[in-house]
């Protein structure tokens, strides 16, 4: 199978869209309904600490992100369940596409065995592999992408979600289907949220897009901009 989707594969990758990164945290707590037990310490500890993570590795934290991710990897190991590792893996290789680091999903690899299929079909799509079957497996989050399966631009900013807008940007690059416009929506993304990592990958893409162009003004700029936030402090 090829690394992306191609000819009609294309357009059931763009109805699948970006699944939305917060149902994949979210989903590790059971919410309570009213005069229900709370649910156990283990769902909230690790989901706070998946969300700590994220916000780390987007901000250029390496450290922190390696701590949270843990902490937040101890707790779900405490109920034996591959299931739930394989959904944490998932979220940690998500944020790295948003970043356009494109290496593989080892660690998810490792538990994909005992994954959902929801959780399959998303690694599949994380690395440009969508099938036409996966598409009702993903969440409906992204139906704009299946009203403007031509028209990724305005697919990508009906997401409302600014980590799943760069995630499917990052889908996009990856499968060579990312205009000028969706990377100038990745990096005013990217910039909003003060995630220095993604911006940073982002605005050298741009840049890349200027020279291409032999805009010389602009890659100046952008060179200007790229400096600016490498002084900044992860």
């Amino acid at each position: 199978m090829a690394l992306c989707p191609r000819d009609g594969d294309q357009a059931a990758m763009r109805r699948g869209g970006s699944r939305l990164l917060p149902a994949l945290a979210a989903t590790l707590v059971l919410t309570a309904c009213a005069g229900a037990p709370p649910p156990p310490d283990w769902q909230m500890n690790a989901k706070g600490s998946l969300d700590r993570a994220a916000e780390a590795y987007l901000s250029g934290n390496s450290r922190r992100e390696a701590l949270e991710f843990a902490r937040a990897r101890a707790e779900l190991a405490r109920t034996g369940r591959a299931d739930l590792l394989a959904r944490s893996e998932l979220l940690r290789c998500a944020t790295r596409v948003a970043s356009l680091e494109m290496g593989a999903c080892s660690a998810y690899e490792a538990l994909a065995a005992d994954a959902a299929p929801p959780e399959q079909a998303y690694a599949r799509y994380l690395s440009g592999q969508v099938e036409p079957a996966d598409v009702a497996l993903l969440p409906k989050a992204q139906q704009g992408l299946a009203a403007n399966p031509a028209a990724p631009d305005a697919a990508l900013a009906a997401i409302s979600d600014p980590l799943s807008r760069l995630v499917a940007a990052g889908v996009l690059l990856r499968c060579g289907a990312a205009t000028p416009g969706v990377v100038a929506q990745a990096v005013d993304t990217a910039s909003a949220q003060g995630w220095r990592r993604p911006l940073l990958a982002w605005l050298k893409v741009q840049q890349q897009l200027a020279q291409a162009a032999a805009e010389v003004d602009e890659v100046a700029r952008l060179q200007r901009r790229i400096d600016l936030v490498l002084g900044a402090q992860p």
